[in-house]
């Protein structure tokens, strides 16, 4: 594991944390699915990283 997939791994479970906060405070529907879309895509690019598919 390197790193940078770390990083993008811990940020994207950041994010999803903020996902679940934002959604229980009541926030506007876009930045809950912008919040969303960054975290999975934080997520898989810390994954695809781990797996060797992207480097």
């Amino acid at each position: 594991m390197t790193g940078l997939s770390t990083i993008l791994i811990v940020v994207g479970l950041f994010l999803a944390g903020g996902v679940y906060s934002f959604s229980k405070q009541g926030m506007p529907r876009g930045v809950i699915v912008l919040l969303a879309v960054a975290s999975a895509m934080c997520l898989a690019a810390g994954v695809m990283r781990i797996q060797g598919i992207w480097e």
